[in-house]
């Protein structure tokens, strides 16, 4: 039994079966999630989204640091210039302030008579000695003041001028500051003085200790270049 031609399909060409229509996203549909950030895709930033200031690793030398921006991170090799120079700043006050001391102890010494040109037992003879006694005296006050002077100087050379100008004259010659590395300011009066105290400290174990803060910026693995004082500071050094 034949049929009249379909006239769609006069020439009765095999068809392929319709595939049932697909559901479109849209109301009462489930739509398919994005392709989640990886390989290929481009990731996004969310809206409004900022990098916030201040970061746990130095990238390439430098780090972002509220209020100061990218800054980069000083070198060992500036800081140990910074240091000499400080050095040497320091050892010209100490050398003027010893010879200070020194010609006033010699001037004592000299002013003391020899008490060996009087009979033992006499008038003379004790004054000469009370004289030597004041004279030793003298001397050891002298040393004292030197010693208070010196350490005195020490304090507050690099305590106040970290604390208030970020830098001493060392690192001031070398373009180096000294800044809190979570709002980028000056270290303040309890950060330069736990930053100056610690490597004090350590100098008492024969000065080994006070070797071994100046160095630990090289133990730091995340690029900071912080020592064991500038960690407990919460300082970094920088190249302004």
């Amino acid at each position: 039994m034949s049929y009249p031609p379909d006239p769609n399909n006069p020439y009765n060409q095999p068809q392929q079966p319709q595939q049932p229509p697909q559901p479109q996203p849209g109301y009462g549909y489930p739509q398919q999630a994005p392709p989640a950030a990886g390989y290929g895709y481009p990731q996004q930033q969310a809206y409004g989204y900022q990098p916030m200031p201040g970061t746990i690793q130095a990238n390439n030398g430098y780090i972002n640091i509220a209020q100061l921006g990218t800054v980069k991170i000083a070198s060992m090799g500036q800081r140990f210039v910074a240091r000499l120079i400080d050095f040497l700043a320091v050892g010209a006050v100490i050398a003027l302030v010893m010879a200070l001391g020194l010609a006033g102890s010699l001037g004592i010494v000299k002013d003391t008579e020899d008490c060996s040109t009087y009979s033992y037992g006499t008038v003379s003879y004790d004054d000469c000695i009370q004289q030597q006694n004041d004279a030793a005296a003298g001397l050891v006050g002298t040393m004292l003041i030197m010693i208070v002077v010196l350490s005195l100087f020490n304090l507050l050379y690099e305590w106040l001028m970290v604390s208030f100008v970020g830098a001493t004259l060392g690192k001031m010659a070398m373009g180096l500051r000294v800044v809190k590395e979570n709002t980028g300011r000056t270290p303040g009066l309890g950060g330069g003085f736990i930053r100056f105290i610690i490597p004090v400290v350590g100098g008492f174990l024969c000065y080994i200790g006070a070797v071994l803060v100046y160095l630990s910026p090289f133990f730091d693995n995340s690029g900071k270049l912080q020592g064991w004082h500038d960690r407990a500071a919460g300082t970094l050094v920088i190249k302004k």
